[in-house]
């Protein structure tokens, strides 16, 4: 992180917001030291809630003090309320920030969100606050790098935030973890975690992409990519898309451009709660069941049921409560929501057959899946194939993933999605069904057709 600062001169006034026991800041001034940041003097301001670490923070920052020109503060209390009125009152420009903000929802309510609010501030989250908040008290070309979750690049919750950080701030390097568990071993991560740095006030230019699988670097990747294909011009959610590659055959093919709504196709999270519904569950199929189908029952894009030695139910009673819950039996398109941390894969598609269930009139789809249907009823079987084919190729999977950050994958990240023409999914259908089983391999090898 203190790498990505460029080469500067004159007087530094450094942020750190959030700084515990002052890592971010010890390697900041470690560059100094190494003479590859040029400073007349540098003011240091650390801000850190805790006091019960300030004593080991203040030892940190010591050990700079015969090394450095360097004068340092450690502030306690609330940042967000603590910046908000030094914004109010035009007080202390920064010209570097360092960052690892908390990560915590902020109430639409609360104090914190209020006080946001008198400057200008939308958002969610304690680390876009932070983000919102450091943007504001630098000065003109003043440089943020901050470890951040993913999560702000899309979704409609961040949409006013990313209107704030892309108006205020050119985005000069975006650096993406591929690991997890690897770099974050220490925590429940289910965000992708990334590096940024941001300029504030700067003019947009292209965009340094890295990517490494940990924290080693040891296979880091670097490239420059133009600003649209980071932020899509027309776009009006203003979504931040991080390319783990060069390639984007799926966002410049002339025959990917259709939503879902063109297609008539409809795609809804499975309507089936279990813990709602308890009372109507079982184990086994009986006399006035219905097939409920779960994740686990899917394997290599086909349903497996019932599965005798699974610990979920395998039918739920059809009756007055449970059948506004349940779908015609047909052929569908199914999606897990979630996918495992380190999982290859996040969009993984199967296909429903209706003859998987005997003579079952109706089926029932639990919540972690998205299902692909025309209003409750199955789709052509070609049709329904050929969703599952193009969903599984890996190209979409990397485009997904240019915009998710997330485990999970939620029936409006499938609606936004573009797809390929409904005659063109139908034939992808009509190859898929002349084999009993499809690699990999062969799936990737029909989406060259696709993004010419």
């Amino acid at each position: 992180m203190a790498g990505l600062f460029p080469e500067a001169t004159g007087d530094c006034c450094l942020l750190d917001a959030g700084a515990g026991i002052g890592s971010l800041s010890s390697a900041f001034l470690e560059r100094c030291i190494k003479n590859e940041l040029f400073f007349n003097e540098i003011q240091l301001k650390a801000f850190e809630l805790d006091e019960n670490i300030h004593e080991d923070l203040h030892r940190s920052l010591c050990g700079f003090g015969n090394k450095l020109p360097i004068s340092f503060e450690i502030i306690g209390g609330d940042f967000i309320e603590l910046a908000v009125n030094k914004i109010q009152f035009g007080q202390e420009e920064y010209t570097h920030a360092i960052l690892n903000p908390p990560y915590k929802k902020i109430g639409s309510n609360s104090h914190s969100r209020l006080l946001l609010r008198q400057v200008g501030i939308e958002t969610v989250n304690l680390y876009s606050a932070f983000i919102a908040l450091s943007l504001l008290l630098m000065k003109i070309g003043g440089q943020i790098v901050a470890i951040i979750p993913r999560s702000f690049c899309n979704g409609p919750y961040y949409r006013p935030f990313r209107e704030f950080l892309l108006n205020r701030s050119a985005i000069r390097q975006i650096h993406l973890f591929g690991s997890r568990s690897k770099t974050f071993k220490d925590d429940k991560v289910l965000q992708e975690n990334i590096i940024i740095r941001l300029e504030r006030g700067g003019q947009q230019d292209s965009v340094m992409i890295s990517t490494s699988t940990d924290d080693t670097f040891t296979d880091l990747a670097c490239y420059n990519l133009t600003f649209d294909k980071i932020v899509f011009p027309n776009d009006p959610q203003r979504f931040i898309h991080i390319p783990t590659s060069r390639n984007s055959s799926i966002e410049s093919s002339s025959n990917i451009r259709n939503t879902l709504s063109d297609l008539g196709i409809k795609v809804s999270t499975g309507p089936v709660v279990d813990f709602r519904l308890k009372a109507y569950l079982r184990n086994m199929p009986e006399i006035g069941t219905v097939p409920l189908l779960y994740p686990n029952h899917f394997s290599n894009g086909n349903a497996i049921w019932p599965q005798i030695e699974c610990k979920k139910p395998n039918a739920i009673l059809h009756n007055d409560v449970t059948g506004k819950w349940l779908y015609q039996n047909g052929f569908y398109c199914v999606v897990r929501r979630f996918s495992s941390k380190e999982e290859k894969r996040r969009i993984v598609a199967s296909v429903v057959d209706p003859s998987t269930f005997n003579n079952s009139t109706m089926l029932g789809f639990e919540n972690h899946l998205n299902v692909f249907h025309d209003n409750k009823h199955g789709l052509p079987k070609a049709l329904a194939h050929g969703l599952a084919v193009y969903l599984n190729m890996t190209a979409v999977d990397e485009h997904f993933r240019r915009y998710s950050g997330h485990t999970q994958v939620n029936a409006t990240d499938l609606m936004r999605m573009k797809y390929p023409c409904r005659e063109n999914l139908i034939a992808l259908g009509e190859w898929a069904m002349q084999y009993r089983e499809l690699t990999q391999t062969m799936i990737d090898d029909k989406s060259e057709i696709l993004t010419v």
